[in-house]
């Protein structure tokens, strides 16, 4: 069995690569937690989970006070045994962003090892579905920018090839929602999915006004209407529109998951693998949402969730937000409008490590 020899953590900033803002908040900068897994056979995995600005250290020192001691001994291909180790041990802080911030740094490393003693890349190794999944833009679409320029970023999309857009939404003024959403549509014709993100900033009564105002608009999706706890509000609203509610990215454990499908709040699932906690749960959330005949859409780490979302069957759509350039020596690659998962093994990421030791923080 390969054994856990050493495991160490490392906290790297990235800044933005460009403004990101939506109802609640500004992107200011991605904080990168990074988990290097060496085992007796001589095999470095690496992986890695993030913060947009806050907690970063909280999650590093998770993982250096309490999960990477656990680690050296353990066989590294008993994947589920190590993750309930690791969640056992967290008992008094579960169910809760740092610890699954930290144990998913910790699965995606395992997974990267796993795959790489497999000579094969992640989403073979995961499920091995399609390699290629359709491409959705997010960057033209953040709520400080203007009319003119939404609807040239949205054109930009369209001439690449891409399928989607989404449109931040959550305007004090309810016409300038619908301004900006008439605007992109009338610009990109009906042969484009475009979705709507509203980042939880909305009442219950508010995210059923707008999503009728939005109805005409054929929207492939209402993002995150309302708050992620707030699972009856997101039913009712499902129950209200046609539009489909997507939510997931603020969720961090399976039952979660388990109780918005089976109250039909979810028709699209964006489960994000740093948030649940590595590959591992998020898995187990896709083949639930398969379960239920829902699709997953997952937020944000598309050069991660690239190969993920091409793994399972439902995989539906890849989010485009590149915040790894500066510590990578390639990008993902992009064909016809889909995102194709490398066949490096391992994740498929090329680190840039001399990038990364230049920027490491703690």
């Amino acid at each position: 069995m390969p054994t856990i020899t050493h495991a160490r953590a490392s906290l790297v900033d990235l800044e933005v690569e460009t403004v990101r803002t939506d109802a609640v908040q500004s992107f200011v900068k991605q904080e990168t937690i990074f988990v290097e897994i060496t085992t007796d056979d001589g095999l470095v995995g690496t992986g890695y989970s993030y913060t947009i600005g806050t907690g970063g250290r909280a999650v590093l020192s998770m993982l250096r006070d309490h999960l990477l001691p656990l680690l050296p001994g353990q066989d590294a291909e008993r994947i589920e045994s190590v993750w309930m180790t690791l969640f056992a041990s967290t008992r008094a802080t579960t169910t809760g962003a740092i610890t699954s911030l930290a144990l998913a740094a910790v699965d995606t490393a395992l997974w990267d090892l796993k795959a790489l003693r497999a000579d094969a890349p992640l989403w073979k190794t995961a499920g091995g579905f399609r390699r290629e999944v359709p491409l959705y833009d997010t960057e033209g679409g953040w709520l400080h920018l203007s009319v003119d320029e939404l609807v040239a970023g949205a054109r930009r999309s369209v001439d690449e090839g891409w399928g989607g857009l989404k449109i931040k939404v959550g305007s004090p003024r309810i016409a300038d929602d619908v301004e900006r959403l008439r605007a992109v549509r009338d610009a990109v014709g009906d042969r484009v999915d475009v979705m709507v993100d509203a980042n939880q900033s909305m009442t219950g009564a508010e995210a059923v006004r707008r999503a009728r105002a939005f109805e005409s608009l054929d929207l492939a999706w209402f993002e995150e209407p309302l708050p992620a706890d707030d699972i009856a509000g997101h039913a009712a609203l499902a129950r209200s529109t046609s539009i489909p509610v997507a939510v997931g990215e603020s969720m961090y454990s399976i039952a979660q998951f388990r109780e918005y499908l089976q109250r039909g709040a979810a028709g699209i699932v964006q489960v994000d693998v740093a948030r649940i906690g590595g590959i591992t749960p998020w898995l187990k959330v896709a083949h639930l949402a398969e379960a239920f005949n829902v699709s997953v859409c997952p937020h944000f780490l598309m050069e991660l969730h690239v190969s993920l979302a091409a793994a399972v069957p439902n995989g539906r759509w890849v989010e485009h937000i590149p915040q790894l350039r500066a510590i990578t020596r390639t990008e993902m690659v992009i064909v016809d409008g889909h995102a194709l998962a490398p066949e490096r093994p391992g994740l498929g990421i090329e680190w840039d490590r001399d990038a990364i030791d230049a920027r490491v923080v703690a």
